[in-house]
Parts: structure tokens; sequence; C-alpha cells
């Protein structure tokens, strides 16, 4: 976290995933129901910025406590199915 001309700069993970009809789901692991979705992966990514912004802005008007990603860690996991 950095603070710049009095805001606080956070990092988030995001992920994307692309959908059988078009465009991008973004998820955002740390802020539960946070999820938006854009055409492009850079509007998507537009869009995630936006919509971290109104959720954390929301967490501060709230009192409430705005979640880290500096403790999270990712792995990709492979597992096999009898299906």
């Amino acid at each position: 976290m950095k603070i710049l001309n009095s805001r606080i700069i956070l990092r988030k993970r995001i992920i994307l995933r692309k959908e059988p009809e078009g465009g991008y789901t973004v998820i955002v692991p740390s802020l539960p129901g946070c999820v938006t979705f854009g055409d492009t992966i850079d509007e998507s990514i537009d869009m995630a910025r936006e919509a971290i912004g109104i959720y954390i802005d929301d967490l501060i008007a709230d009192g409430e406590e705005v979640p880290s990603d500096d403790q999270t860690l990712e792995y990709n996991l492979s597992v096999e199915s009898h299906a």
C-alpha cells in the first residue's frame, strides 16, 4: 500500500475469465461480490479498477477494514477426475 497525495494506492489481484459468448468476467477474490465485465481485456481491467475503487470507498465510508492481498498466495493446482 502506498499513499500518494493523501490517496491510498492498493494492489489488488484480479481474475479475468473469458466468456463463451464473448467478453471477460472479472473477479476480485479479496473483495467478496466485487465482480464486473468488459468486452475486451483492457475494458475489463478499466471496469475492475472502477469497481474496486467504489467497493473500497464504500468500505471506508462504512468504517470497515479494507482487505489486503499482501498475505495471499496463489497456486494453480491440477486435479485428475474420473468423469
